[in-house]
């Protein structure tokens, strides 16, 4: 244990071994706030963007709120039903990209797991930069600071995750549920306020008119296409985070394809009854945005007003409840919360697909192995580092990081949808059993209609949002690809270099020439001696780097006293140097046949103390890393043990009889005795 090891043990928790990790398996109320909140939060601002893009129209684009809203519901059923068919069919946890590398090829795997990975940093920097600006209006000094109160934000969100899906999960599920009950809650009362007890709601923004873009106002031809076009690639934000339940279906209980299957049908349903009543409540109560940016603005009596105004969530919470003033507070603060944790989505997705990558050799390999509580450790400190980097470059502006959003996601999902109809093409060749050709042909006609929406949102996407930013994703996406295939070239070529040779495996040295460094006449150079001897090398000789006279001239005479056996060469070092000069020694006696080698003894004191490791072995350490790097050249470190080193002895004792207890405890768990 290091001095680091109780601070991590406060913030992380105890260890977790791997007989523990059913454990942290989710059931179905925990996984739903985990895989499902950057979904269900979208819907606290998708309705925004499609409300923001349809004010350039002027008062008429509102009129096209609800069949916006229609549209993006349609897509969203149809990628609900076909990721249902995914979790099934591929419950590994794969998802898009397992589904791509094995009915489409590699290069289509790599390119989705390229767009997924993008997308789940964007979804960090995304849902924590809107909740950081929600903030803002309640919390004023935040002004200025957005980027960096995010990334204080971020880490809090890491270090949670890094204690377990399960422990973030428990957490995280009860603002989750509070936006549920908060959104549906809303629209269930004001739609009883308007129907039932026929009372006029009026938004905040009811009273002003709209005026757009001269481009847009007509709202004929090409105008009208490519408005509606990209108001509704806005509001597919909605559909982000759909995906994460495929890729994290592992991490479901038994039966994992059912629950997760179950957990999407919940999520889908759920969003699009939020997303649905958003609209309708905003349609009846009238409330509008504005796009100051793009042009459109407010009037009132002809008189331009100035100024920005609340979100839809906002006005509508404010209108729906303007007689109760906690169920205000109850919503926005809810929805405040809701748009940080959506990063949480990612924060279980990223991990999980980078360790498949990593396992398939396109990305290092220490992203593969969970930590000490079972999470991927590595993939969840790359995904806060990456996204970090992001609000505090683009300073946690949404407007900014909006534009980069969603393209990722629809390249997954277009792609996962193509390997999905090529895989039940396959099995429909092979199959014999009419019910099970009748199922398979069901979901190859729900993938072809997820492929035909998918592809169709994908291509309005690249048309409408390309020179607003989303070139940026596009490109990091290109780097990140190549980046993960000179990754799995380099494996391969390191894999195939160290491959056993039969005939080189079996061949021994036809000579070792040991070569002890001494530093001074005691107990550490004696025992490196003896050891040596005891390998039985050809030929063994001391070497010291001479750097001043007397002390050179004292170690002599102390070296002969002991009567070692072994003489004692100097090398002389006029320039005081003790590294080079050896180096150069030890390659000089490097003999041409390959078969030769020199086996360097370095003494090294081991010390039980973090402090006391900068004061020895210095000079070893840098000897070891360079006498590595030469061929046919071995470094064998001889530890001796000073005084000191009982703490480190005692520290490693109680951590191996910590660790056996709680091996113990998960076998007789498990029905086996612990002396077995």
């Amino acid at each position: 244990m290091n001095v680091a090891d109780p601070v991590k043990r406060v913030l992380v928790g105890r260890k977790l071994s791997s007989a523990q990790l059913g454990e942290t398996l989710l059931p179905k109320r925990i996984a739903l706030p985990v895989f499902a909140s950057d979904a269900l939060s979208s819907v606290a601002y998708a309705p925004d963007e499609i409300l923001l893009t349809l004010s350039l129209a002027g008062m008429a684009g509102f009129a096209f709120s609800w069949q916006i809203a229609v549209a993006v519901a349609v897509v969203m059923l149809v990628v609900v039903l076909s990721y249902r068919q995914t979790v099934h069919a591929y419950p590994s946890g794969g998802g898009d990209y397992e589904v791509a590398t094995v009915n489409v090829g590699p290069t289509a795997g790599l390119v989705v797991a390229s767009a997924l990975l993008v997308d789940y940093v964007l979804t960090v920097a995304v849902s924590v930069s809107s909740g950081v600006q929600n903030a803002k209006a309640m919390i004023p000094m935040i002004a200025g600071h957005e980027g960096l109160i995010a990334a204080v934000v971020i880490l809090l969100l890491m270090a949670m995750n890094l204690r377990g899906v399960r422990e973030s999960g428990t957490l995280f599920a009860i603002p989750t549920y509070g936006f549920m009950i908060g959104v549906l809650g809303m629209t269930a009362w004001g739609l009883t306020r308007i129907f039932a007890l026929g009372e006029p709601l009026q938004a905040p923004t009811a009273r002003f008119e709209v005026v757009g873009d001269p481009f847009y106002s007509q709202l004929t031809g090409f105008a009208l296409i490519a408005l509606l076009a990209r108001a509704f690639s806005s509001g597919c934000a909605a559909l982000t985070g759909v995906e994460a339940i495929s890729n994290g279906v592992p991490a479901f209980k038994e039966p994992k394809s059912g629950n997760a299957a179950t957990t999407l049908a919940l999520l889908g349903g759920i969003a699009l009854s939020m997303l649905g009543g958003i609209i309708v409540l905003a349609n009846l109560t009238g409330a509008k945005m504005i796009d100051e940016h793009g042009g459109s603005y407010f009037t009132l009596n002809g008189q331009r007003v100035e100024g920005g105004h609340d979100t839809t969530m906002g006005q509508l919470a404010a209108t729906v409840f303007n007689t109760f003033t906690p169920g205000f507070y109850f919503v926005i603060t809810m929805t405040m919360i809701i748009l940080i944790l959506a990063a949480n989505t990612a924060f279980n997705g990223f991990p999980v697909l980078s360790s498949i990558l990593a396992r398939d050799g396109y990305l290092p390999r220490m992203l593969y192995t969970r930590g000490d509580r079972l999470a991927y450790s590595n993939g969840i400190m790359l995904l806060a580092g990456a996204a970090i980097t992001l609000v505090l470059v683009f300073n946690a502006s949404v407007t900014a990081l909006i534009q980069l959003y969603v393209v990722g996601v629809f390249v997954s999902f277009t792609v996962s949808q193509f390997g999905m109809m090529r895989h039940w093409n396959r099995h429909l060749r092979t199959e014999t059993d009419a019910r099970a050709r009748a199922v398979m042909q069901r979901s190859r006609a729900i993938n072809a209609i997820g492929l035909t929406c998918t592809g169709t949102v994908l291509i309005i996407v690249l048309a409408s949002k390309l020179i607003y930013g989303a070139y940026l994703a596009i490109i990091a996406m290109a780097v990140l690809f190549v980046l993960m295939r000179a990754i799995r070239a380099h494996y391969d070529n390191v894999a195939t270099e160290v491959a056993l040779d039969p005939t080189e495996a079996r061949t021994l040295p036809s000579r070792v020439r040991a070569v002890i460094l001494v530093s001074g006449v005691n107990k550490p150079t004696l025992r490196a001696v003896n050891f040596a001897r005891a390998s039985r090398a050809n030929s063994i000789e001391a070497v010291m780097v001479g750097i001043n006279e007397d002390e050179t001239r004292q170690m002599r005479a102390e070296w002969e006293a002991q009567d070692v056996g072994i003489p004692l060469k100097v090398i002389a070092s006029p320039f005081r140097e003790v590294v080079g000069p050896f180096l150069n020694y030890v390659s000089g006696i490097r003999s041409g046949n390959p078969r030769d080698v020199v086996c360097v003894y370095v003494p090294e004191l081991i010390v039980g103390h973090w402090w006391e490791r900068i004061l020895h072995n210095q000079t070893g350490l840098f000897l070891k890393a360079r006498l590595n790097l030469m061929p046919g050249v071995m470094v064998t470190a001889v530890p001796y043990m000073l005084r000191s080193s009982k703490h480190a002895v005692a520290r490693a004792q109680r951590n191996s009889t910590a660790a056996w207890r709680k091996a113990g405890r998960g076998r007789v768990h498990s029905g086996t005795h612990i002396d077995d």
